[in-house]
């Protein structure tokens, strides 16, 4: 039997605010370590964005790193690791030479040859126990050429078939070695993607999911070959299409008050054989994170609570009475001398005069850009004819500014 541990969607070195996670994620990664003792975890499969940002800073690496010792101080034999849309390729490539001889692969850009991207583990009688198809997030210069003239339905549709023909030529390779070997081995595939019958709720946010696939792969690019597929991209833990086997694990911290009651966990799929036994893990939550809106009184109730608590949450609060020059300074004293720290703070408007029209209750800070860009083309007008060429054109040049190595979040 081999147990595998799904994981995804660290983002080390995400703020929240003006306040930095980093002891959020070191408690999250302490508890990692530990877990994957505890359940005697043989391979730790990390399907992308490992980081917040293509740039991490050194706190960010220090946990990175120091998380990787750890795991491997654990007992873990293997560790395969993909970069996300956030990751930057180069640099988590970089190392990759030398954590392979710790049993880490590490693949940050997609190889030109689909050989590369398959990984054969064994264990420590030297048996193949495992064949990983490390994919990482595929960049349109991963999986498609441009040509002039194309339509956004054209390059969409170039795209999602570079994505489909790529699986199928490393999966392809990896039953050619599960086929030369003396008996069965499963077959793992990763994947940092937005795939055809997930759920997406508040707890995605829409960045993430128009970053350079702009839109749904048909779960149906994952081959029949594929015994389980990792996934990351999605914040909420889920199945795929009803499928069992392909699955988000979901991020492991709450990253946005959106997210706030979002369900967390990690994933331990067991084999024995080339079925697998799937569990769910919950992850702790390392900080409260808490939403208060109403008037400035049922605001200011809420607040002496917590204080009688002696709460640690971090705090959003929406105020919707007329004292917006005020609620700054009301804010500072309320919570003065307390544990809770607030994050945000406003009032339900939105882009008042501005020509861009919010619903009932929403905030321009709550929206993402995409969906911004698609109000303002719609408040000014702009002809249908070329709404979705306008909207293709601004996700691509979205995914160029927060999918480039050379641009931070």
């Amino acid at each position: 039997m081999i147990r595998i541990l799904h994981t995804s969607d660290w983002h080390i070195g995400r703020s929240l605010g003006a306040f930095k996670r980093y002891e959020e994620h070191e408690k999250f990664l302490d508890w990692l370590s530990e877990l994957i003792m505890e359940k005697q975890v043989d391979v730790l499969l990390v399907a992308g964005d490992v980081f917040d940002s293509s740039t991490p800073s050194n706190r960010a690496q220090e946990l990175y790193f120091r998380f990787l010792k750890q795991a491997a101080d654990q007992g873990c034999r293997h560790i395969v690791m993909v970069a996300g849309n956030h990751d930057s390729p180069s640099m988590l490539d970089a190392p990759r030479v030398l954590l392979k001889t710790m049993n880490i692969h590490i693949i940050g850009t997609a190889p030109a040859d689909p050989d590369d991207s398959v990984i054969l583990l064994q264990n420590d009688q030297g048996d193949p126990e495992l064949i990983v198809c490390a994919i990482p997030f595929l960049r349109d210069r991963d999986v498609r050429s441009s040509e002039a003239g194309e339509s956004p339905e054209e390059r969409e549709k170039k795209l999602t078939e570079g994505i489909r023909k790529h699986y199928q030529e490393v999966c392809r390779q990896a039953v050619i070695l599960r086929d030369s070997l003396p008996g069965p081995v499963p077959i793992a595939a990763t994947g940092h993607l937005f795939a055809a019958g997930a759920r997406v709720g508040e707890d995605d946010g829409l960045r993430d999911l128009y970053v350079g696939t702009l839109g749904r792969i048909a779960s149906d690019i994952f081959p029949e070959s594929c015994d389980y597929v990792a996934l990351g991209h999605l914040h909420s833990p889920q199945m795929v299409s009803g499928k069992a086997h392909i699955r988000y694990s979901g991020a492991p911290l709450h990253f946005s008050f959106g997210e706030r009651n979002g369900r967390r966990c990690v994933i331990i799929a067991d084999f024995n054989g080339t079925w697998p036994l799937i569990e769910e893990i919950p992850v702790p939550e390392f900080q409260r994170l808490e939403r208060i809106s109403g008037s400035w009184d049922d605001i200011a109730g809420r607040l002496e609570q917590l204080k009688a608590e002696y709460s640690d949450a971090w705090l959003e609060i929406v105020c919707d009475d007329s004292r917006p020059l005020e609620l700054g300074v009301l804010l500072n004293e309320a919570v003065a001398g307390s544990r809770v720290k607030v994050v945000k703070s406003f009032k339900k408007s939105i882009n008042e005069g501005g020509g861009l029209k919010g619903r009932d209750g929403e905030t321009l800070d709550e929206l993402e850009p995409v969906e911004v860009f698609e109000r303002l083309i719609s408040a000014r007008e702009v002809d249908e004819s070329l709404r979705d060429e306008l909207v293709f054109t601004f996700k691509e040049a979205l995914s160029m500014v927060l999918g480039s190595d050379a641009n931070a979040e």
